[in-house]
C-alpha cells in the first residue's frame, strides 16, 4: 500500500503544478476520459473546463498538500484522500480533498475529484 500512496500521491501533487511539471499533454493524459470535479465552491466542473483553466493557468499553484492516505477500493481503483492549503488568499483556506484514480489503458488516471473548505 505504501508504494500505491507513493505514486497516487506524486501523481496529484504533479496536477497542482499544470505547465511546470507536466505538460499540457502529460496532464491531459493524466485525466480519465469520464473524468469529472466538484470544486471548492460546490461548482462541477467538465474535463474540458478544468483542462482549459489549467492551460490559462501554466505554473505551480500556491498549494500546499499534507496528510495523505490511500484506500484501495477494488484492484485497480483507488480512494486518495488528503488536505491541502491554498496560500495565495489573505488568511489560508484549507480545503479537505478526495480523488478518484481508476487503473486505464495500463496507467493510473485521474476519474473524480472534490474539494470542500474545511473550517478548522
Amino acid at each position: 500500500m505504501d508504494d500505491l500512496l507513493k505514486t497516487l500521491s506524486a501523481l496529484e501533487l504533479a496536477l497542482h503544478h499544470p505547465g511546470s511539471t507536466l505538460t499540457f499533454r502529460e496532464f491531459d493524459a493524466l485525466l480519465h476520459p469520464d473524468f469529472h470535479e466538484v470544486g471548492k465552491s460546490g461548482q462541477a466542473y467538465s474535463r474540458a473546463e478544468v483542462l482549459n483553466f489549467l492551460s490559462l493557468h501554466p505554473g505551480p499553484m500556491p498549494t500546499a498538500a499534507h496528510d495523505l492516505q490511500v484506500s484501495l477500493l477494488t484492484p485497480g481503483c483507488a480512494l486518495l484522500t488528503y488536505r491541502s492549503v491554498h496560500l495565495d488568499t489573505p488568511e489560508p483556506l484549507h480545503v479537505l480533498r478526495s480523488s478518484v484514480w481508476q487503473m486505464h489503458e495500463g496507467h493510473w488516471r485521474l476519474r473524480y475529484h472534490q474539494g470542500t473548505v474545511a473550517f478548522c
